[in-house]
Order: C-alpha cells, then structure tokens, then sequence
C-alpha cells in the first residue's frame, strides 16, 4: 500500500530523511520513532503531499504520489486521516461540528454527515460532547474528537504524529486502544512516537529513524534505550 524508495528530503543544508525505502502492507499498525530531528514528521508530511521528496519515489497503492498533479491531490487526502499533537480543532466550531467538517469536505449530505457523525462519535466514547467546544474538553477528549475527524470519512490510512505527546498516561493509553480498534477495521496506521512505554508494550513494527537514516525495521519491535 505505502512505498518508500529511496526517499530524500533536503531542507537548504539539512538533510532531514536520507535514502529511506520502506513498505507498508495495508492493514499493518507500523509505529516510527526516534530522536528529535529524526525525519519521522517529514515522512508523514510526504505521504499528505505536504512535502515532497528531493530524491527517490512515494507511493500509495502503486501510484507515485510525487507525481500528482494539482487537482489529483484531494483525492489523495480522502484516503488519509491525520491526527496532531496538539488537536488542531477549530475553536468555534462543536465537537460534532468538527467531526462534520470532514463530511462537508466530502461533499456528503446533512442526513449523512447526522449518521456518520453520530455513529463515530459513539465509536470514540465521545457523544456525549457533541454540544461542547475544544475549549470545554479534556486533552483526551479532544485527541477523541480528533480521531474521529481523521476517520469518519473512512480513510484507508491513517497517519498520527505524536498523539499522545500531550497527555497523562492513562489518557494515552485510552487513546491508543482506540487506534488500535480503528487498526482492527483494517485501516492502515503509520503513528509516529516518542512513548517508548506504549511502543514496548504493543509489540508492533517499529521502523527506526535517526538523523534520517532507517536504522532498523522490526516486525515486533522495540523502542531501544539508545535511540
């Protein structure tokens, strides 16, 4: 589904990802760690098409996203949910007017988008929020209400940099049972982590990156002590 040959990306003097192949099967739970400065935002940056390559090739399902003209790009985005750090809700805007936004994008109806946003919401515990804004919310309430926003227009990938990089333990981890469910819907999960407790725990593939460079690809991982 995802290919990575060969891939960099070059910031002026600053070599952000260096010769990166990589393939990610569809339905896989893949998570990319390392340092600071690593090349792990980068490489989510360039499957949106946010960044592209300076050298070398990506693709999603067998289609060289480097390649794509203007108009093809939104087509690329509705296959892909994003999930930030920090939210990236819309102040003015309800939980569920939030979640909606997704399905207007989409073009979908008012009747569809009140099932879909209904029916998400209740997926991610969150329904019950539906009247309140960001700012009324707990840090886990909101990535909740992100997460929904990422997939309730069903993407095929979802993409997730450093979701639980603000919240307490417990909350991460109710975070990351979710994405796990979502995993099992067969949707795709590249998240990119500094959590090392969760990362061990899970025993997923972790792709390790440090100052750009794939140093390993393990199929049931570790976050090691030195990177």
């Amino acid at each position: 589904m995802i290919v990575f040959e060969n891939v960099s990306k070059k910031f002026d003097s600053m070599l952000a990802l260096d010769d990166i192949s990589l393939e990610i099967k569809q339905g896989e739970f893949v998570f990319i760690v390392g340092p600071s400065g690593a090349g792990k935002s980068t490489l989510l940056r360039i499957l949106t098409h946010e960044l592209l390559p300076s050298a070398g090739k990506a693709m999603i399902n067998n289609k060289d996203i480097t390649k794509l003209k203007e108009g093809e790009i939104p087509s690329l985005r509705r296959k892909i949910g994003f999930v930030f750090q920090d939210f990236k809700l819309l102040d003015d805007r309800t939980v569920f007017e939030n979640v909606a936004l997704t399905l207007e994008v989409l073009g979908k109806g008012d009747e569809e988008i009140k099932k879909m946003v209904e029916h998400t919401l209740k997926l991610v515990e969150i329904w019950d929020k539906r009247n309140l804004f960001p700012r009324q919310l707990s840090g886990g309430e909101a990535q909740r209400t992100a997460i929904a926003r990422a997939v309730v227009g069903k993407p095929d990938i979802l993409l997730a940099d450093e979701p639980t990089g603000d919240l307490d333990p417990k909350t991460a981890w109710g975070v990351i049972q979710l994405l796990n469910e979502i995993n099992s819907w067969g949707t795709t999960i590249v998240m990119a982590t500094h959590n090392r407790e969760i990362v061990n725990t899970l025993k997923k593939r972790v792709v390790i990156l440090r100052k750009g460079k794939k140093i390993s690809d393990s199929k049931e991982g570790k976050y090691e002590e030195d990177n």
